[in-house]
């Protein structure tokens, strides 16, 4: 049944009425039996009657707090009488609700909800739940700030409003999650930041059809193109400096409510081997770091699988002078190469796993201790060659190297792989590994640009800021993966 709602607003602008005539539906209108209904059998569900001013107040404790409540509830309507309760109810704080949805979710969001006389408002009484913003203990660096995001989205605003301050950083609200009803925000600059890749991430995110999001990464796995590749395709960091960078560079990120990290898009592979640490650092130190961590890339994804290979197949690589130590070695080693190699690297990721699982200073204890008598204890016994050991622990070092944990988490999975092909087929499975990760990182797409920009496609202005960290004064573009048609981010000169 529909009734017409009339609501009168006398403007005192030329003695004008302005008439605005609404189509109600009347068993949408929100009431206090519907609503405490709704709530039924929730413990931490609360109604509060006022006798003297009429008006019933229901929300969830869990989520109030006591002063807000006193603030917005207890306070105005304790000693209120009639009269003077619709007085109070036409200040900002109580908004008027029409709708019993919004009512029921006003409530579920940390609201109360006020009756009185038929007619519904809600009034913020939420309190902040959640840790103070801290350093990310992931993402950790030597020089440069030590704020890290937290679980409250509005926090996490709040830190890039203070960072970027511009009426440009245009922001865009979403809910995911058919249970958990999940506030998700992304984040650009307006006239910087592509509107096409804008409206293309939020037709992605408003098409997602689930119960629950509860983490960015989880998020950004139901809307990215390659679901099954092992490679990461959205840049996922808990570092409000690094967020800053990717918006200034035209990139859109979003944030998760309940999520301490935010994600960025358009993602190149070679997004997950920089750090805020190069651009607080001289250009060259900062250069001959990122190297480092391109080196170490190879080391951890080739080094094992090389030995495996030079020790069933290539003895002829082996220089003289090596060989007659390594035959000695493995003299005592009753496993071939490559079940010895699967052993030993499983070893370490179960010590990893172990170590990161563990309360901190324990964990220190076990990957330490764990390592050093594990891997001594195996030699003596003939269980694995001492060569090989420290080929494991070299590569395992190596992959520390990547600042991106989910990245290197994908690379020493692929080790394993390569470990294999190495065993069944020596160098040539070497060459065929390597070749079929190429052409898949090749055809992996993110927001419909090349996931090895700016490789292929080639752009060498891009190289300055991919394999080097070329000086300020040169970094005059912004990245071509951002597709901005503000292409000019630095006008400086030498």
């Amino acid at each position: 049944m529909n009734i017409l709602g009339i609501y009168g607003e006398n403007t005192h602008r030329g003695g004008v009425m302005k008439i605005f005539q609404k189509h109600v539906d009347i068993n949408e209108l929100p009431s206090l039996e519907q609503t405490i209904a709704e709530f039924k059998d929730c413990m931490d569900f609360t109604h509060q009657t006022f006798p003297k001013s009429h008006v019933d107040v229901v929300y969830l404790p869990t989520l109030a707090g006591n002063t807000e409540l006193f603030r917005a509830i207890i306070h105005p309507f304790t000693h209120t009488t009639e009269e003077e309760v619709a007085d109070i109810l036409q200040y900002a704080p109580y908004q008027p609700v029409h709708d019993r949805k919004t009512c029921i979710k006003g409530i579920l969001d940390g609201h109360a909800a006020i009756f009185f006389n038929q007619n519904a408002y809600i009034v913020d009484v939420s309190e902040s739940i959640g840790r103070t913003i801290e350093q990310s203990e992931t993402e950790s660096v030597i020089i440069g700030p030590h704020d890290g995001f937290v679980e409250d989205i509005a926090q996490n605003l709040g830190l890039l409003r203070k960072k970027i301050k511009s009426a440009q950083l245009k922001t865009m609200k979403f809910q995911v999650g058919e249970v958990t009803k999940s506030d998700v925000i992304i984040v650009y600059l307006e006239g910087i930041a592509n509107q096409e890749l804008v409206h293309m991430l939020a037709d992605r995110i408003q098409n997602i059809e689930i119960d629950m999001v509860l983490e960015g990464n989880m998020l950004v796995q139901l809307i990215e193109e390659n679901p099954n590749s092992i490679f990461p395709q959205f840049m996922t960091t808990e570092r409000p400096d690094a967020i800053v960078s990717k918006i200034v560079g035209g990139r859109i990120v979003g944030f998760v409510d309940g999520s301490p990290s935010a994600f960025s898009c358009p993602t190149s592979f070679f997004d997950f081997f920089s750090s805020p640490d190069d651009y607080y650092s001289r250009w060259l130190l900062g250069t001959a770091i990122r190297l480092l961590r391109i080196a170490g890339f190879a080391l951890t994804l080739g080094l094992t699988s090389f030995y495996v290979s030079a020790t069933t197949f290539h003895y002829e690589m082996i220089p003289h002078t090596m060989l007659y130590n390594l035959t000695e070695s493995r003299s005592k080693v009753p496993f071939p190469p490559l079940l010895e190699a699967l052993i030993m690297e499983t070893t370490i990721e179960l010590l990893r796993e172990a170590g990161a699982r563990l309360p901190t200073k324990i964990g220190q204890t076990i990957g330490i201790v764990g390592g050093i008598v594990i891997g001594q204890a195996a030699v003596q016994a003939g269980f694995t060659s001492n060569i090989l050991v420290i080929t494991v622990a070299t590569s395992a070092i190596a992959s520390f190297v990547v600042p991106s944990y989910i990245m290197s988490a994908s690379i020493r999975l692929i080790r394993f792989g390569f470990i294999i092909l190495a065993g069944l087929l020596g160098n040539l499975g070497l060459v065929i590994g390597i070749g079929f990760m190429v052409i898949h990182l090749a055809g992996i797409t993110n927001m419909g640009t090349s996931y090895l920009t700016p490789v292929a496609p080639l752009n060498m202005n891009d190289i300055l800021d991919t394999f080097i960290r070329g000086p300020f004064w040169s970094l005059t573009k912004r990245p071509s993966i951002s597709k901005s048609k503000n292409t000019i981010r630095n006008k400086m000169r030498k």
